[in-house]
């Protein structure tokens, strides 16, 4: 199980990738109704992408993790 403070910490590096993504996305494509569309789908399939590898990542950091066997006296093995 994750502390507050890893899972608060995860979500503002996802929403800072986000920021970073969408604001390059938005450079390539102009003001238009229909870029704005293409910046959605676009925005939408690098945000699916991005958090798969963005979970991958933090599943190999250990900082700020809880152990399951600390709050329920069970052993880790799966």
């Amino acid at each position: 199980m994750d502390s507050t403070i890893r899972t608060a910490t995860k979500a503002l590096t996802w929403q800072l990738m986000g920021l970073v993504t969408m604001t390059a996305i938005g450079f390539v494509f102009t003001g238009s109704i229909a870029a704005g569309g293409g910046i959605a789908i676009v925005g939408a399939a690098a945000g699916f992408v991005s958090y798969f590898f963005h979970e991958r990542v933090w599943q190999k950091v250990s900082w700020g993790r809880v152990p399951n066997n600390a709050t329920t006296g069970l052993s880790n093995s799966n």
